[in-house]
């Protein structure tokens, strides 16, 4: 197999614990609210598709990408390909769109997007990745969804 991009800048990552809960978010009274560090690490431990690195560790996930309106129940999500001509792109986004379809209460409108500027093909990737129709075919495909589901097996566990 070739790989698009053989040999990918890898990125440190901290090394962050458990996510520490604030007194609010303890409270069962209090309904708790998405913020950009949850959906960050959501989607952080992904697998690229292509090398045994996550999407955190190639800078393609990045927490300053994120946004979260919660009065709307709106997110997106911007992430980087690692080179502008990536032929992943696409599955990485279908790979982001389908672990936050299946973390976050269905209320919740995502929109996944390339970052303006970061690939050559970024307004056809946005509109495969964000076409509910698209989306829902792709998956249909078992090839496809086996490959998505062996990126997401890490950051499901994790």
């Amino acid at each position: 197999m070739t790989l698009i991009n053989a040999n990918p800048t890898v990125y440190e990552t901290p090394t962050a614990g458990p996510r520490v809960a604030r007194d609010h978010e303890l409270d069962e009274d209090v309904a708790d609210e998405f913020d950009a560090q949850e959906i960050f690490d959501l989607i952080r431990n992904i697998n690229d598709p292509e090398h045994p690195l996550t999407l955190e560790q190639l800078n393609v996930a990045q927490i300053d990408h994120i946004s979260v309106d919660t009065p709307r129940q709106h997110v997106v999500v911007r992430f980087t390909p690692t080179i502008p001509h990536c032929s992943m792109a696409t599955l990485i986004g279908l790979c982001i769109r389908v672990r936050l379809l299946r973390a976050l209460p269905a209320r919740f409108k995502v929109d996944v997007l390339v970052r303006e500027g970061t690939h050559q093909s970024e307004k056809a990737v946005n509109k495969q990745l964000n076409d509910k129709e698209r989306v829902a075919a792709a998956l249909e495909n078992n090839n496809l969804l086996e490959v998505v589901n062996q990126c997401l097996a890490t950051a499901m566990v994790a």
